[in-house]
């Protein structure tokens, strides 16, 4: 094992599937030239070269359609956008091409192609470069998203991601490249759609996924001081949801809290209480509780994007509402 930070574990990802597979190229604005708008791809265009660590114009639509393009054609591209914020100008290409492509053609084209970046806040950046889409594209047939927590499971999660021959929305955060974590030296890989279990506990399931799970971690701990034995679950993709590992786990503790950065309606933690609901009602205790972000666009003030988010606190206190109840 190594620590090594978060973009270099996406880095080592891309790099090692593309030294295995000559298909497969990287494109997006500055990943060339630049390295990269936050250094993921730092010195891929020195190893792989101008034909497959490609820059493009500051045109998401167009080169997320080139990319579909020559993923019909035979290639494996990884797209990059800058945000996923950006994202929304290509989302006729992701929805109508990307996701439909296969099921339209009567599977005579598969769609082999990663759309990745960073989504969500990221501090002081103001309401349109704030925001999380998860749920919308994980809204789509035919898509799969993936939002991995930590440098372990982003790099195995994006190598599966290149190997898919579906395409899959790959979402990161600006406020995780500098993460840093164990990753070992060997190839391993990590099935998309099963959840990891980070911490075991008893008395509450305390659900995330993406940068927030930084909080779930740390209100757990909190709450351990207080004798609260939580169990936090990594959903790592919200397509697929790994819908039996959190139902196993609240059949345990009886209890249930769902954060994401979210807005709150029609979003996962809503989708997640639905199938809780449904399939584990008789052993609930207390009612399934949502913290996600305020439901109005993110202000700039950073006492704003403290309000705004799910927090330590918040989890805290609302684990005690329930767990004492």
């Amino acid at each position: 094992m190594r620590i090594i930070q978060y973009r270099e574990a996406l880095r080592e990802a891309m790099s090692e599937e593309m030294r295995r597979d000559s298909n497969i190229l990287l494109m997006g604005e500055e990943v060339a030239e630049y390295n990269g708008a936050y250094k993921v791809s730092q010195g891929m265009l020195d190893e792989f070269g101008e034909k497959r660590v490609i820059d493009t114009p500051i045109a998401e639509l167009g080169f997320a359609g080139i990319g579909v393009g020559i993923a019909m054609n035979g290639l494996r591209p990884i797209v990059e956008f800058m945000t996923f914020n950006f994202s929304l100008v290509a989302i006729d290409q992701i929805i109508n091409s990307a996701a439909k492509l296969y099921q339209m053609s009567g599977g005579q084209f598969n769609i082999p192609i990663v759309f990745r970046g960073p989504t969500g806040s990221a501090g002081q950046l103001g309401a349109q470069h704030s925001q999380a889409f998860e749920n919308w594209y994980a809204n789509c047939p035919g898509l799969k998203v993936v939002v991995p927590s930590n440098p372990y499971d982003a790099k195995g999660l994006l190598k599966t991601a290149i190997r898919d021959n579906d395409p899959v929305i790959f979402m990161e955060s600006e406020q995780m490249y500098g993460d840093k974590g164990e990753v070992p030296e060997e190839e391993y890989l990590i099935p998309i759609g099963k959840a990891d279990i980070k911490k075991s506990g008893t008395d509450i399931t305390i659900v995330s996924f993406g940068k927030i799970m930084k909080v779930a971690l740390s209100a757990a701990a909190e709450l351990e001081k207080e004798n609260i034995s939580a169990e936090v679950i990594d959903l790592r993709s919200v397509r697929p949801i790994d819908y039996n590992t959190v139902i196993k786990s609240v059949k345990k503790t009886n209890r249930l809290i769902i954060l994401e950065e979210a807005w709150p309606l029609a979003s996962i933690s809503t989708e997640i209480s639905y199938m809780v609901q449904k399939n584990a009602f008789d052993y609930l205790d207390a009612p399934i509780r949502r913290i996600t972000t305020a439901d109005t666009p993110l202000g700039y003030a950073p006492t704003f994007v403290a309000a705004f988010l799910p927090s330590i606190e918040k989890v805290v206190r609302i684990a005690k509402e329930i767990t004492y109840a």
